[in-house]
């Protein structure tokens, strides 16, 4: 049986456009749509929400919040298979929990703060740094790229770890007919750069080097014929995703999960590229 892709909603419309994306990804993968709502998300996101809707009953309003965004899938696949969950508890814990029985999470986000479509609000930070599966954050300034994709490509940051991730955008690549675009970052230390006048440059070549042969390890067990394109950028990793996120449909991360240890596990590439894309950004955990 495969795995629902589940989407959480909270009644705005920038929530409303992640499940638009969602319900055109489900499609794409052929796997039911889970729409979910946490009943006290708008403690975090929209308490203004619930009182400009006149509805004092939070039951209500997460019952009303999952059945609009179900109509609104059905409307755009209608064969979609399509299961509706409104939760009372925590937005956070209900979508990490659900997690944990999806093939893939997605969650939209408004900003916090007034700042919208700028910054990723707590719900979106919080599963994007807890949940099992992979996660798909699209804030309010991202365009619906799932069904009409503008690039046709794919952007995959590879690390040292990077196998899952690795797997996951070349899967999304070619559901698409998109091409692969695996970026790798290297910096050369300075005083490396110094020893010696005659020799400065030599260093940057081997790191560079270095770079291009853990990418191609990387994209070894890619299948023959994938569309790829392979760029190895000197940089901080976070600035070198984020330009390469310009021409890019979704943007992949892995992150680091460590069994048995607690609080957020992001690392400082996935909280800045989470915050700042100008694309969707999907987290994929990657397994000590």
């Amino acid at each position: 049986m495969d795995l629902p892709l589940v989407v959480g909603v909270d009644g705005s419309e920038p929530g409303y456009r992640a499940l638009d994306w969602a319900a055109d990804e489900a499609a794409l993968r052929g796997v039911p749509l889970r729409v979910v709502h946490g009943s006290l998300w708008e403690r975090y996101e929209g308490a203004a929400l619930a009182r400009s809707l006149g509805r004092p009953d939070t039951r209500d309003l997460a019952g009303e919040i999952v059945r609009v965004g179900a109509h609104r899938a059905r409307e755009r696949h209608p064969e979609l298979p399509i299961s509706l969950a409104a939760l009372p508890e925590e937005p956070e814990y209900a979508l990490v929990r659900e997690g944990r029985n999806a093939s893939l999470l997605v969650v939209g986000s408004r900003g916090r703060s007034g700042v919208v479509d700028l910054l990723l609000g707590s719900v979106g930070l919080f599963v994007a740094g807890h949940t099992d599966c992979p996660v798909v954050v699209i804030r309010g300034n991202h365009d619906n790229r799932a069904r009409t994709p503008v690039h046709g490509r794919i952007v995959v940051g590879v690390g040292d770890r990077s196998a899952a991730a690795v797997r996951f955008a070349a899967e999304e690549a070619a559901r698409r007919g998109a091409v692969l675009h695996a970026v790798r970052a290297w910096r050369c230390p300075a005083h490396e750069t110094i020893d010696h006048p005659l020799i400065t440059g030599e260093p940057e070549r081997v790191h560079e080097e270095r770079a291009a042969q853990a990418l191609e390890a990387a994209l070894a067990d890619l299948p023959p014929g994938a569309k790829t394109e392979r760029s190895t950028v000197e940089g901080p990793a976070r600035r070198v995703l984020l330009g390469a996120a310009e021409e890019a449909d979704l943007l992949v991360v892995g992150v680091r999960r460590r069994p048995g240890h607690f609080g957020l596990q992001l690392g400082r590439t996935a909280h800045t590229v989470l915050h700042h894309s100008p694309c969707p950004v999907a987290v994929v955990p990657e397994r000590d």
